[in-house]
């Protein structure tokens, strides 16, 4: 297996906030390409938290490691350590978290078209960027997390000590069993809460699970909210009509509208979708026109120009030796609530959302992502996608690992997600269907509460 050299610490900077949490902030900086030292570097950022309430400044610091790895499919950068709950819960169990943003998000070299276009005034052309956008999925991801590993724990003196535990939301997850199938010496134990990846070598069997799944979630938001089904109708007539444009100059298209369905799969996701479609219906019945407010609060919940590498490598990131081909599209059902054509004018048929798709047309309606149309065309053709997990490691498996996998995910297919889980040796599961994809969140202590029962060998 390559040996990955530790990060280059370039910056720190430590404080304390609001709770009494310590934070030590680290800029480190590390290749862009592990196999190819001379193709450059770039920079990761990991925000350290630790208690600052028990015993001295010492305690917080010797304590063990979580690594915790974001959700997003990539493309997302960490929150703020107070604002997540597994913080404290962990704090609880005697642990300091690193939350780490993956590269190419937030302060780990963040991608935008403005930077994939130019580097230090060169030009990229297009092939040159959708290559350098490759080396951005989560086989590179972990082996930065094993280069900032070695920075920090590398001259422990005994080896359990120079392991950490890992986290992986959604994801975060895949890119854990990853971790497992190349660097397992470098993990303490592993829990991933709506995370278990599908061990495919393309997206099309993913995608035919989870759109069924995007359906059943349409049908649960128009039964709870069944005015809806001709409030939506009433919306998509009039963006079809006139040129709607949010506040970045983006397009709101019907087509753009629908894909709010994307909330679909968490806790609350339904409910914040209705109070935007009641606004918005609202605005157009009242004032002929959707308010500035509406367009802001319909752009903020879409986060493909802002996170534009989500766009551009969700479909590739169930990609081994294959091309995604736009996937979405492809697997597409035939049902008429999927067709806005032939629902739109249908008395008392729906129109259904669309889930975590991406589309051809995401590059055109979208404002940022529209100027990386010709980089997702060539990304979306290409299947040299190197391998991400190797099963026999993870048949052989010696690392704990504890999975949260939940019946309704509209993100992470469940039979996939069992299937894998079925092949990691030694892996203990929670099920449950009373549970949504952003769980961790939304109810840590009891998806936190179940593994840590898992973890501790608990039985009934």
């Amino acid at each position: 297996m390559q040996k990955i050299p530790p990060a280059t610490l370039l910056e720190c900077e430590e404080y304390t906030i609001t709770g009494g949490i310590r934070i030590v902030d680290r800029w480190f900086r590390t290749a862009l390409d592990y196999s190819n030292p001379g193709a450059g570097e770039i920079a990761l950022f990991a925000r350290n938290a630790m208690p600052g309430k028990k015993g001295n400044a010492e305690c917080g610091a010797g304590l063990p490691f979580f690594l915790y790895l974001q959700a997003g499919g990539p493309g997302f950068e960490c929150g703020p350590p107070e604002n997540h709950p597994l913080t404290n819960f962990l704090f609880d169990k005697g642990f300091q978290v690193l939350y780490l943003d993956q590269r190419g998000t937030g302060m780990s070299t963040p991608i935008s078209p403005r930077m994939l276009q130019g580097d230090g005034g060169k030009e990229r052309s297009v092939e040159e960027q959708a290559e350098y956008v490759k080396l951005f999925r989560a086989d590179n991801i972990v082996r930065d997390c094993e280069a900032v590993r070695h920075a920090l724990l590398g001259r422990k003196e005994k080896e359990e000590d120079r392991k950490w535990g890992v986290i992986g939301q959604s994801f975060g997850g895949f890119c854990a069993v990853t971790y497992l199938s190349f660097y397992p010496e470098g993990l303490r134990e592993v829990f991933t809460t709506g995370g278990m990846p599908p061990l495919v070598n393309s997206p099309d069997e993913v995608y035919k699970a989870l759109w069924e799944k995007v359906k059943l979630r349409n049908q649960v938001y128009y039964k709870k909210y069944p005015l809806d089904v001709g409030r939506v109708k009433n919306i998509l007539k009039y963006l079809a009509k006139e040129d709607v444009r949010v506040p970045n100059g983006g397009r709101l298209t019907p087509r753009r509208f629908l894909g709010l369905g994307l909330s679909f799969g968490g806790h609350g996701g339904i409910d914040g979708v209705h109070n935007l479609v009641q606004r918005a219906h609202t605005d157009i019945k009242v004032l002929g026109h959707l308010s500035y407010k509406v367009l802001q609060s319909i752009q903020g919940s879409q986060c493909f120009d802002g996170n534009v590498l989500y766009a551009l490598v969700h479909e590739p990131i169930y990609c081994q030796h294959r091309s995604a081909n736009w996937s979405a599209l492809r697997t597409k059902p035939d049902d008429q609530e999927f067709n806005l054509e032939q629902s739109l004018d249908k008395e008392g048929q729906p129109v259904y959302f669309t889930g975590e798709m991406i589309f051809p047309w995401t590059f055109e309606d979208y404002a940022e992502v529209s100027k990386l149309e010709f980089v997702a065309r060539i990304l979306a053709e290409d299947a040299e996608w190197p391998s991400l997990y190797c099963e026999n490691a993870l048949a052989k498996n010696e690392v704990p690992v504890y999975a949260a996998t939940y019946m309704e995910d509209m993100y992470v297919d469940y039979t996939h997600a069992r299937r894998t889980a079925g092949k990691i040796r030694g892996a203990k599961e929670f099920v449950t269907n009373t549970l949504m994809h952003n769980a961790v969140r939304a109810r840590n202590e009891t998806v936190m509460g179940e593994l840590w029962r898992l973890r501790s060998g608990e039985v009934d």
